[in-house]
């Protein structure tokens, strides 16, 4: 079992798609715009925007225009990827 400082490290990149996770945005209809996700994560923007690409690019998050508005949301491939963090 881990504990204290011997626990792995967590990316970046999947400590976001757990946290967009764990706000909900799940689904298309709960999409968040990039603004949102920074408020949201703390994170720079920049790399808020390379980790959605990337993590859109493994088909772990999907993203859907509202407005004018790119909004993005953990798809079921990602929902399926951080539960099996807790596996």
């Amino acid at each position: 079992m881990w504990s204290g400082s011997s626990a792995p490290e967590i990316p970046e990149e999947l400590r976001l798609l757990c946290m967009l996770h764990n706000i909900g945005a799940t689904t298309p209809e709960k999409s968040l715009s990039l603004q949102e996700i920074c408020d949201w994560t703390t994170m720079e923007i920049s790399a808020v925007q390379s980790h959605l690409q990337n993590l859109t690019g493994l088909g772990y998050v999907g993203s859907t225009k509202t407005e004018g508005i790119d909004k993005y949301h953990v798809t079921l491939n990602g929902i399926r990827k951080v539960l099996s963090i807790y596996s």
